[in-house]
């Protein structure tokens, strides 16, 4: 060891410096943002689903290794908004994007790199890029490009089509992945990590996401909704919790073993869209009861009954005192 080298401060010679910092994964809607995120984490953090704008808030999760901690924003997809909703979706975009260390921008190989990417490529060299004399770009934070989805292509087509993302933007790093199929997550994860300046573990090791434990709940039964109604399903359906009451025991104040009570209201537009939600004899509630009760007692610490009521906020995506009620 160099004489330099003992001086040091630093890691040991040999270890990794500790990585950690946040990273925006952005891409147009349905390109498999949420999908990724959980895939990389190992547990649903945010919903995924073949509808678009699925995401509505920016779930930040965490993915702790014994080398770093990367803070995933998985930010809503941006889209040309069409209601006051998709105007505050954009805004939530604006502000995960606001002071990232990593930008992880997603492409999905089956499809062609349309007008949505060139618009938030647009967007990213605006908020994180310099031009340089010679009309190129220069970027201030790392920015990589992650082609999703790449189970669709055979060899060929994704070779072709990893050219083309190449001449789309010059992208500090490229990585193929599929994360259904969980192929080349480890690459994905270990490229993140390179990219992420050095610095302190931020989170505990075991905590996995910064959302509330009633935000938590709220996508989860909203993303249940999602996937057992599909196509039936009101796009304009909102999920808020609006109380988890634990027992307690009167005259100690301490807690038993009884059940706690998640108190959710489910919000929809139209009188109409209620019986969609509830489904014939409340079958579609106690579907989503029976399929969330083991993540439910989990996130609250203890078994748990859901109680789900369906109510009309009328034309809620466009009234501002709704969508600030609503969580927007």
């Amino acid at each position: 060891m160099s004489e330099h080298e003992q001086q040091q401060d630093g890691p040991v010679q040999g270890e990794r410096p500790y990585r950690s910092g946040f990273v925006a994964v952005v891409g147009r809607p349905n390109v498999g943002k949420s999908t990724l995120i959980n895939a990389l984490i190992g547990k649903q953090i945010a919903i995924a689903s073949s509808r678009p704008e699925t995401t509505r808030k920016a779930i930040r999760g965490i993915l702790t290794t014994d080398n770093a901690q990367l803070v995933l924003v998985d930010t809503p997809g941006i889209h040309r908004p069409r209601t006051l909703l998709g105007q505050r979706l954009n805004d939530i975009v604006e502000e995960s994007l606001s002071d990232v260390d990593v930008v992880a921008f997603l492409l999905p190989a089956d499809q062609e790199i349309g007008p949505g990417d060139r618009r938030i490529l647009s967007r990213l060299r605006a908020d994180f890029a310099t031009k340089r004399d010679d009309g190129t770009f220069k970027w201030k934070v790392p920015m990589i490009a992650i082609v999703t989805k790449i189970d669709e292509l055979d060899r060929e087509r994704l070779i072709a089509k990893l050219i083309e993302i190449n001449e789309f933007a010059d992208f500090s790093d490229i990585v193929p992945v599929s994360a259904l199929e969980h192929d080349n997550l480890d690459e994905v994860r270990h490229v993140l990590i390179d990219h992420t300046p050095e610095g302190p573990q931020m989170y505990p090791d075991d905590q996995i996401s910064e959302e509330r434990p009633e935000e938590t709940i709220a996508e989860l039964i909203r993303g249940a909704f999602l996937e057992t109604l599909d196509d039936e399903l009101p796009h304009s359906l909102a999920v808020v919790v609006d109380s988890i009451d634990y027992p307690q025991d009167n005259e100690t104040g301490e807690g038993y073993d009884g059940k706690a009570q998640v108190n959710v209201s489910i919000y929809v537009e139209r009188d109409s869209q209620k019986p969609i939600i509830i489904g014939k004899g409340a079958s579609n509630l106690t579907y989503v009861k029976k399929k969330l009760r083991t993540p439910v007692n989990r996130i609250v610490g203890c078994k748990a009954k859901l109680d789900l009521h369906v109510k009309v906020a009328k034309g809620w995506q466009s009234n501002p005192k709704q969508l600030e009620k609503l969580g927007f």
